[in-house]
């Protein structure tokens, strides 16, 4: 048996070697952009790619001179944009032919086989979750877990300076702003809070947190069997039985809280209660399916995102205390105090999106956001650099562009600010020494930083009126 599984792999891996290496492969890739050298037989250009893998991509194109390459990421062929011109191209004249994505392996088993919102069946996506009503609504339930996330050291902080972490490690920013952020999307699509001290259920809380927590590991590891099939064939590592394995788990638990919600007879105010709804007269199309994954993809993208970001924003205001000073000056100089106004330059500096994927192409975003031959001294932290107005799409691109931008823009602005103002109000920020915090990125399609914010706050005189 082992002997003949090994002689079908190897003329598997002939063939399709014989394929790659045939005249009329070469002939098709003629008219493909440069690409770097030596793309290897069967892994092409894997070993080259190393983390960051924006940082790697962007040198790749510069050692090469060009801003558009192509790359061979095992058996899938990839190009990579860093040029404003070639993305609006991409994504305004070309955004149908664009418009589809690439399969995965977790897109298949834990993203309901691949029917999730990054498929094109997706065009009422819009009127969903981006509309007046909805981002309403989730500001609606944005406002109380914001005021929960600044009332939590507001006692604690009465006599002076602490840490700011303000869950459990009482060390670090990062923890509660994913708290905030995962609180703000669950409370809009199930009505349900999991993460933090107060909790609806806290087994149930703890077994979702396990299960985001590997589905966010999952997401973020490149599965090598989505480049090499043969890999998935032999399930490499037990990648693909893991893969199967959390897809039920996660699907048991979605199925909970939308059964949970066809108990409430419509009463509950939440998207999956909306959507349940909608079953009722359209239940070919708001299928069970459809609506779990909706809302899985919602807790994906809408948490780590919006925290990740707000502590950058927070890291380059600690780094540019005269920035700080401003924006704080900003928000007491307007009438609504703390909640409904904050600098849009500010947030438009600091999130940034490393890709922006249709199809197999790459928009290196982070290249185009630090390209001297769009931006002035573009690794310069200058939030009036907006002021002016409106940035051209294909230049700043924080959530992408065209028909496959994020359909969440609205929200994640709305909120962002929102949480982002509340902290800059409420309380006075200070480093815990005289160096700049760390600039450095780890790993991860949202960028996230290194090493986790680590600041001191003092509460100020508003919180009172506030709180």
């Amino acid at each position: 048996m082992a002997i003949t599984w090994l002689w079908s792999s190897l003329s598997v891996f002939l063939l399709f070697l014989a394929l790659r290496l045939s005249p009329k492969a070469r002939r098709k890739n003629q008219n493909l952009p440069p690409s770097p050298v030596p793309a290897l037989p069967v892994i092409g250009h894997l070993h080259l790619l190393k983390q960051p893998l924006h940082r790697t991509l962007h040198r790749l194109s510069q050692k090469l001179g060009q801003q558009i390459i192509s790359l061979r990421f095992g058996s899938r062929l990839v190009v990579v944009v860093s040029s404003p011109a070639a993305v609006e191209e991409c994504f305004t004249k070309n955004d149908i032919v664009l418009a589809n994505r690439p399969f995965f392996a977790i897109g298949e088993h834990v993203g309901y086989n691949q029917t999730t919102v990054v498929r094109p069946q997706w065009s009422e996506l819009p009127t969903v979750t981006t509309g007046a009503t909805s981002v309403d609504f989730a500001l609606s339930r944005s406002s109380p877990q914001v005021g929960s996330t600044c009332s939590c050291p507001f006692e604690r902080t009465r006599s002076g300076f602490l840490f700011t972490s303000w869950l459990k490690l009482h060390v670090e920013l990062k923890s509660k702003l994913f708290e905030l952020s995962f609180n703000n999307i669950m409370r809009m699509v199930a009505g349900k809070r999991y993460l933090g001290e107060d909790v609806d259920n806290h087994e149930e809380a703890e077994r979702f947190r396990e299960l985001i927590r590997e589905a966010f590991a999952q997401s973020v590891a490149s599965n090598p069997g989505d480049y090499l099939p043969v890999l998935r064939w032999i399930n490499y590592k037990g990648m693909e039985k893991n893969l199967v394995r959390l897809g039920k788990k996660m699907d048991a638990f979605m199925q909970g809280l939308v059964d949970e919600n066809r108990r409430g007879n419509g009463k509950n105010n939440n998207m999956i209660s909306h959507l349940l709804s909608l079953q009722e007269s359209q239940p070919e199309y708001y299928t069970d399916q459809i609506i779990k994954g909706l809302a899985l993809v919602m807790l994906n993208a809408g948490t780590d995102t919006s925290s990740v970001t707000i502590e950058w924003a927070m890291t380059l205001l600690l780094n540019h205390p005269d920035v700080l000073k401003k924006a704080r000056a900003e928000l007491d100089n307007h009438q609504h105090p703390c909640y409904y106004r904050m600098s849009h330059p500010l947030i438009a500096q600091s999130g940034d999106t490393m890709f922006h994927v249709a199809q197999f192409l790459l928009v290196n975003a982070w290249a185009i956001h630090r390209d001297p031959r769009v931006w002035e001294d573009p690794t310069s932290f200058k939030p009036e650099r907006f002021e002016a107005g409106e940035v051209e799409g294909h230049r700043l691109m924080p959530f992408g562009m065209g028909r496959r931008s994020c359909p969440g823009t609205g929200l994640a602005q709305r909120v962002l600010g929102l949480a982002l103002a509340s902290l800059i109000q409420c309380f006075e920020w200070e480093t815990m020494s005289e160096n700049q915090k760390d600039l450095t990125e780890g790993t991860g399609l949202s960028m996230p930083k290194l090493e986790p914010l680590v600041a001191m706050c003092r509460v100020r005189h508003i919180m009172d009126k506030i709180l």
